[in-house]
């Protein structure tokens, strides 16, 4: 059985197009799969692994947020795409300046209660916290779905400030 040129897959002994990718056939089509393609001599390695990842952009800007800064991190230095590199680099530093906030909030409020023996502090920064819990949870829902449907969803500051950092994707 012959298969197609193009695509590599098996069409019909004198068919005219192939079934899979619609490309013209030849009378004389070769009866073995075609051979994979090689790449040249000075091809970048990474350009390979992300092409043959089988990831597709939003899937992949999706798991720019899956574990915060961290992937974003990761994805900003294996993925060269403007789209996934976005939501990297969004990823980078609305993540990472709350989680830096987050840091420097406990610390404030842990002095705070210790300095001044403050039970009334103890409940204000159970208050925050709780709010920036909240804040944090629901952009990283929010980041995840909407990197899904291909949209650039822009966190206003973050973005403003992942561009000034990273340069536009």
């Amino acid at each position: 059985m012959p298969f197609c040129q193009k695509c590599g897959a098996s069409v019909d002994t004198g068919a005219a197009f192939c079934p899979s990718c619609g490309a013209p056939q030849s009378v004389t089509s070769a009866t073995a799969p075609p051979a994979p393609a090689v790449p040249p001599p000075g091809a970048a390695p990474v350009a390979a692994a992300v092409t043959q990842s089988g990831l597709s952009e939003n899937v992949a800007g999706l798991l720019c947020y899956v574990f915060g800064w961290v992937t974003g991190l990761i994805f900003f230095l294996i993925d060269k795409r403007p789209f996934v590199r976005f939501h990297a680099s969004q990823s980078i530093t609305l993540f990472g300046g709350l989680h830096i906030l987050y840091f420097i909030l406990g610390l404030v409020l842990g002095i705070g209660m210790f300095s001044f023996g403050g039970f009334g502090t103890l409940g204000f920064g159970w208050a925050l916290f709780s709010l920036l819990d909240l804040i944090i949870f629901i952009a990283w829902i929010l980041l995840m779905v909407k990197a899904y449907q291909g949209e650039r969803f822009r966190i206003p500051i973050a973005a403003d400030l992942a561009e000034q950092i990273f340069g536009k994707s």
